[in-house]
């Protein structure tokens, strides 16, 4: 297996589509001739020309609009957010015109389009650059939301987005693009709506999707020093949740630590532990303790921004307590 950077698996899985599939475009700032504001379409504007890699105007309603309008009449746009942060500006056209197009015309009319780009906090970009915003529209009716973690997943879902008559909500972590991983050689597809167990352990399950998966391996590693076989569960796609593999997991360990990029109001997380403690309640030995980014904008200094991320003492310590382990429990 060939091994590749998260922006290059994106890069491959846009140009596998592209070739595979003529009605498939991209559109979106610096997309084209600056090739991605993370390189993510490096070299696709001299393989499929302008008329199917657009650089648009920094109106993220406009676009997003023009991409819903395209995949209502056949095409299978993918729009590129420089990051998520801006698409608040579209969401109308998310949430009012994408989600409910196929509700409202009674199934005859579907948008199949991805919209994508980087969400959550990088480093010391502030309070108005660094959310994590899957939950916001998970809430919505009508969206799918992804959110890979690994090379091979960010290749296999982004097909599958692609390939998908609904409409999608792609959100890909500002700090992967960098990491790399091993990829199957071939046609490489990952179905949506499907977790992956990354590691398996019988203690205590750690859920989490995007960013937070590293981070939960981690801190799995540093368990396993201590004796504690955790299993870190990436969700891959947030909605469909894959509750079936989650609650397999659970329902073995009996513990369980759900983590998480974002707020801890109303987040992905406050879902899952919502969906175990209703299915298997009487499985736990424990409450599930959720694991969140602080309930606060994010500060520009660096500490203070440290302090507000998840990390894997972070993790470690929830496990710790649900194990009813030393110090933390």
């Amino acid at each position: 297996m060939a091994v590749v950077t998260y922006r290059d698996a994106l890069n491959q899985a846009l140009r596998e589509e592209m070739q595979r599939d003529p009605d498939v475009f991209l559109m979106g700032e610096e997309v084209g001739v600056y090739q991605g504001a993370y390189k993510v379409s490096r070299g696709l504007l001299d393989e499929f020309g302008p008329l199917r890699v657009v650089d648009t105007p920094i109106t993220e309603l406009g676009f997003a609009g023009v991409g819903v309008g395209a995949a209502m009449v056949g095409l299978r746009p993918v729009i590129e957010f420089m990051t998520w942060n801006f698409a608040l500006l579209a969401i109308d056209q998310l949430v009012n015109s994408a989600a409910k197009m196929r509700y409202m015309s009674g199934g005859q009319v579907g948008v199949p389009a991805v919209f994508r780009g980087p969400g959550g906090a990088a480093l010391q970009l502030a309070a108005q650059h660094s959310q994590a915003f899957e939950s916001y529209y998970a809430h919505v009716p009508g969206l799918k939301v992804v959110m890979p973690a690994t090379p091979a997943d960010a290749k296999g879902l982004l097909k599958s987005a692609i390939r998908s008559d609904d409409p999608i909500v792609f959100i890909e972590g500002e700090m992967l693009y960098n990491t790399k991983g091993e990829i199957p050689e071939g046609e490489h597809v990952v179905p949506l709506g499907r977790a992956d167990v990354k590691r398996s352990g019988g203690d205590v399950t750690i859920v989490c999707h995007s960013k937070t998966v590293s981070i939960a391996l981690k801190a799995a590693e540093e368990l396993a020093d201590e004796g504690v076989e955790a299993e870190v569960v990436d969700l891959r796609t947030i909605r469909p949740l894959d509750a079936e593999t989650v609650l397999s997991s659970v329902a073995r360990t009996h513990r369980c630590v759900v983590a998480e990029e974002g707020w801890p109001f109303a987040g992905v997380g406050a879902q899952v532990v919502d969906t175990i403690q209703r299915e298997i309640f009487d499985d736990l030995d424990a409450p599930v303790l959720r694991v969140t980014g602080a309930d606060v904008p994010m500060p520009y200094n660096k500490h203070l921004e440290r302090a507000a991320k998840v990390d894997s003492a972070k993790i470690v310590s929830a496990a710790n307590q649900v194990l009813y382990r030393g110090r933390d429990a």
